[in-house]
């Protein structure tokens, strides 16, 4: 654990952010060549950096957001609700190609589907002042695709004086490169969802899982939805159980996991006040449309 001064507690969240636009009330999810009614349907600002962000800012600790955002409509919109949450946005790069990244969520019973559209490049031309910044303390990256993109990311913000930590986030294109482990090197707190895991490591059964990925990060929580979440620091795993709660929407949950247990861990709690913290700011998310509700 790093030590600064005491008002250097801040965390950089690096990622994209996108309009997501959430369909709820589904009898089903979409099929080719029908057509399916939802309920409701919210506009609402997501990715996993800006999502993990407003969560950081709701359990107490300061945020700020290390991204790109476009110049359109929707981009706009998005630019909106991130103003009217206490999140910093001074390392917020405007650029006409960042967007209009879209995700188009369906949910039912609690699962999703998305449809996502990417635009512009990750890096903003910030980053090397973010991560100067005085009041910096720890960098969040909220997928792989971005430090895929950013390769010497994590060495970067190590350079800085900054712990690093990593929600892989599924990307169909990368989550089984067989370099991703090594890729990440120098992240201190890995995040994946148990799905997630299993595509990295090959390995069905969670402990097997472990086994494999504390060998390249110190601490490894895993996130298994209903069933709660585990963690371990390479020695015994550690698990949870989530308390039962009328789930809306699921979008952003691991990303409100991410800032609970993170918050935590940067207080030197233990494992089990990290996953506690993690799986109560997850079950708060889901039960609201869009991830930072």
């Amino acid at each position: 654990m790093i030590n600064k001064e005491d008002d250097a507690s801040a965390v950089l969240c690096v990622g994209r952010i996108y309009c997501d636009l959430i369909f709820t009330g589904l009898a089903r999810m979409p099929v080719l060549g029908r057509e399916v009614f939802a309920d409701d349907m919210t506009i609402a600002a997501g990715g996993g950096a800006y999502i993990s962000a407003a969560h950081f800012a709701d359990v107490g600790r300061s945020s700020a957001l290390v991204a790109r955002l476009g110049l359109d409509p929707l981009s706009c919109e998005v630019e909106k609700q991130i103003r009217s949450r206490e999140i910093g946005i001074d390392f917020l790069e405007r650029a006409a190609d960042a967007g209009p990244q879209v995700t188009v969520a369906s949910v039912l019973n609690g699962e999703r589907a998305f449809l996502t559209r990417r635009a512009g490049t990750a890096e903003p031309a910030s980053l090397e002042e973010a991560l100067h910044w005085p009041l910096a303390r720890h960098l969040h990256i909220a997928e792989y695709a971005t430090l895929a993109e950013i390769p010497d990311l994590a060495r970067r913000a190590k350079s800085a004086g900054l712990t690093v930590s990593l929600d892989p986030s599924w990307d169909d294109d990368l989550i089984r490169s067989p370099d991703l482990l090594a890729a990440c090197e120098g992240v201190d707190v890995f995040l994946p969802n148990l799905e997630e895991a299993r595509a990295i490591t090959g390995e069905p059964d969670i402990s097997d899982m472990f086994d494999q990925l504390c060998r390249h990060f110190p601490v490894v929580a895993l996130k298994a939805g209903a069933d709660g979440a585990y963690c371990s620091e390479g020695q015994s795993v550690l698990h949870q159980a989530a308390d039962p709660v009328d789930v809306v929407d699921t979008t952003g949950a691991g990303d409100a996991f991410n800032a609970g247990f993170v918050d935590k861990w940067l207080r030197s709690e233990p494992l089990s006040s990290c996953l506690a913290a993690g799986i109560a700011t997850g079950s708060r998310a889901v039960q609201h449309a869009g991830g930072a509700s």
